[in-house]
């Protein structure tokens, strides 16, 4: 492990992935990675209830990592991997609480009310980011924008208390190639602009696309349950 993000989803995490690997720090972990993995899931929820955890065995393979579910982890990762450097991404809080809200809270919401029920892979996404995200980081109070930011704010500073200035960079993704570039120590792309990866349209249109499918799957649903009352109803 080379590199330790620890900002919080929502503050350029998905930028600095790509930049990370367009550096040959890659494969990097992101939430991506975790959702798209069910034994991954399962991992990050037994880790976030207290079992114990394998970081290589987790994160083998992998150069780096931001995002949740890792950012959760920080304290941990730092520690199981003292010679990588940290990034900690930033952003103007009531901005990053809108933002959050908007996208991966609402999307969050969706998976688990409406989705859940009807497909495994959903409840365990579902699991997972209760137990680290809404739950395990904002302790089922992000509706409460105050104390959500508060929370933000906190953790931000924790993160400057406790690593050492030189193992640490505070950047905002604005910012561009040049101090992510300097802090690590590696020579910046000429010939390719800093990777701006804004998901929140993608994110929106993620949720688009659930309402869709369940919407589809509980007309599905209904027709089958009333074809099938139909039939009983011929065979008295």
């Amino acid at each position: 492990m080379h590199v330790i993000g620890v900002g919080f989803g929502r503050t350029g995490t998905l930028s600095l992935k790509v930049a990370l690997e367009e550096l040959g720090l890659g494969p990097c972990y992101h939430m991506r990675e975790a959702i798209a993995s069910p034994d991954h899931k399962r991992l990050w929820l037994e880790a976030a209830q207290g079992g114990p955890v394998d970081w290589d065995r987790l994160l083998g393979g992998y150069r780096s990592t931001v995002d949740w579910p890792g950012c959760y982890f920080w304290r941990e990762l730092v520690e199981a991997y003292p010679e990588a450097r940290v990034v900690l991404t930033v952003r103007d809080p009531e901005r990053w609480y809108s933002s959050t809200r908007e996208t991966i809270y609402r999307l969050s919401t969706w998976v688990a009310r409406v989705a859940a029920p009807f497909f495994p892979t959903a409840r365990g996404m579902a699991a997972m980011t209760d137990a680290i995200i809404w739950n395990g980081t904002f302790g089922g109070r992000f509706t409460d924008r105050e104390h959500a930011i508060g929370v933000f704010e906190r953790h931000i500073r924790e993160v400057r208390a406790h690593v050492p200035a030189d193992r640490l960079l505070v950047y905002d993704v604005r910012e561009g190639w040049e101090p992510l570039c300097r802090f690590l120590g590696v020579e910046a792309p000429r010939d390719r602009p800093f990777p701006h990866v804004n998901d929140r349209d993608h994110q929106k249109s993620k949720i688009r696309r659930a309402r869709v499918l369940v919407g589809s799957l509980g007309a599905s649903l209904a027709l089958a349950t009333l074809a099938g009352m139909a039939l009983r109803r011929r065979r008295r």
